[in-house]
């Protein structure tokens, strides 16, 4: 079965979120299950695209509306990522460092998708499925069934993968020559709100849409921006499939970006040892249980309540724990936080950016990790911090609802709490400082940890199955 993986990000070619992981692990661990998988994203002029070495496979010219657009398709020669990996190139539109926030945005993720019907039409393949990932490739199920130049794949089956609901790219009807010659019948599927949503068009237009964890399946219906009727229509379609982690790049007993490699047998020395690591580097007590935030500094993550819940934390567990952020986004948030880290140098520090070795360290060297989302998908974060034996404090939504079991629960070795709200956090720092008291119980914990599989082998199987199903029986939907 040939499968196209179709995104915006891909690690570790180019990185903003936990999309560019998925993309980067799941068509890895098909073909290891034996389908043919391959991804196709935009072309960036980064670290990646400039040391390793791509081959031209294709070459034409398509139309944005009157404008003429040359594209290649270039392949990285030696299939390194474990799967091939295509690049659309567009010479001044799509050739850019960035992936995002480009005034242009919408005409590169739009030249993107039609590159890539182009070239799929052109060559003559008849690829199984193609995974459409998020809003960029949001219009390709509806340009297949109804643009008359892709006739020859019209029948193709689609996934539409919602790795974040709440940004559907949406843009004006004044961009509708942008798209190649359509059926207007049909316009009634591109539209939500009065423009065209290529979100909801996917949607309605893909054989099934899945998300990235049965939570936040159903909370689509109460929570995605303006679509949420739209939703509650496509229920039936959907599928929740919780995402896995890469455990080749995800493994503490060989991860080389950390200061001690361990194993679940020595997990008290190994994180002992990257934790002084870390608090070296920041200036902090290796002796205090330390609590990390690691992520976008956006009101999606709760990140606009930590500067008061740990600051509240600092005054009423004085001396008692340490706080450790790494991430971006809101200025605002980001001055609340080195404000803080001013006021309690001792107690906090704060790395403004993303750097992906940093990140590997603050996993094996941190005793608990912070996510107190309003929206959380599914979440890589957690995953990633019971690899490593440092304890989840998460709120209960989406994916983090799913993967975590309070401590206190039989079974459990996560905190959980109900609000996105400064009492709950601090609530929930208390219970981490108390528990952090008890060595032999968070050891205990800590192994049961690293004992979970989140590995992306059964999610694989589960895409597996949904790909059989629709690939048996061909499914129709107008509305």
């Amino acid at each position: 079965m040939k499968i196209y993986h179709l995104s915006a990000e891909c690690y570790p070619v180019a990185k903003v979120g936990g999309l560019a992981d998925v993309v980067g692990a799941l068509p890895k661990y098909q073909n290891l299950a034996g389908l043919d998988a391959a991804v196709v994203m935009p072309f960036y002029d980064r670290k990646f695209t400039r040391e390793n070495e791509f081959e031209t496979v294709f070459q034409s010219a398509t139309l944005l509306g009157t404008r003429r657009l040359y594209f290649e398709i270039l392949k990285e020669k030696t299939d390194k990522l474990g799967f091939s990996l295509y690049l659309v190139k567009i010479p001044g539109l799509v050739d850019r460092e960035n992936i995002y926030s480009y005034p242009d945005e919408t005409e590169q993720f739009i030249a993107f998708q039609i590159a890539f019907l182009d070239w799929i039409s052109y060559s003559q393949q008849s690829p199984d499925i193609i995974h459409c990932h998020d809003h960029h490739s949001g219009l390709v199920p509806f340009l297949l069934k109804y643009s008359k130049l892709y006739t020859r794949i019209a029948k193709t089956h689609t996934i539409f993968t919602i790795h974040n609901g709440q940004y559907h790219g949406a843009f004006g009807w004044d961009k509708l020559s942008y798209l190649p010659e359509i059926d207007l019948t049909k316009t009634g599927l591109l539209d939500w709100s009065g423009g065209i949503n290529p979100l909801a068009s996917a949607v309605r237009c893909a054989d099934r849409y899945t998300t990235v964890s049965p939570s936040y399946l159903d909370e689509l219906s109460h929570n995605s921006n303006g679509l949420e009727y739209l939703f509650f229509l496509e229920r039936g379609k959907g599928v929740g499939i919780i995402n896995g982690i890469d455990t080749e790049v995800w493994n503490p007993a060989t991860d080389p970006m950390i200061t001690e490699k361990f194993t679940a047998t020595k997990v008290t020395a190994g994180k002992q040892k990257n934790k002084e690591a870390l608090c070296t580097r920041f200036n902090l007590d290796p002796t205090k249980p330390l609590i990390s935030f690691i992520g976008r500094l956006v009101v999606e993550k709760g990140a606009d309540l930590l500067a008061e819940a740990l600051e509240t934390s600092l005054e009423d567990y004085a001396g008692k724990v340490n706080f450790l952020i790494l991430g971006a986004g809101d200025p605002d948030t980001e001055m609340e936080l080195q404000e803080l880290k001013e006021k309690f140098p001792a107690d906090c520090n704060v790395y403004i950016g993303y750097n992906e070795e940093l990140a590997h360290l603050f996993y094996a060297g941190s005793d608990f990790l912070l996510m107190p989302s309003r929206v959380e998908p599914c979440g890589l974060n957690q995953l990633y911090s019971l690899r490593y034996g440092t304890m989840p404090m998460v709120r209960s939504t989406g994916g983090l609802k799913d993967t975590v079991i309070d401590f206190g629960d039989t079974g459990g070795y996560g905190i959980r709490y109900l609000k996105t709200s400064v009492e709950d956090i601090c609530y929930s720092i208390g219970r981490a400082i108390e528990l952090y008291a008890d060595p032999k119980k968070l050891q205990t914990l800590r192994k049961r940890m690293m004992a979970l599989d989140f590995s992306w082998d059964v999610s694989a199987k589960q895409y597996m199955e949904l790909y059989n199903s629709i690939t048996s029986t061909t499914t129709t939907h107008d509305i």
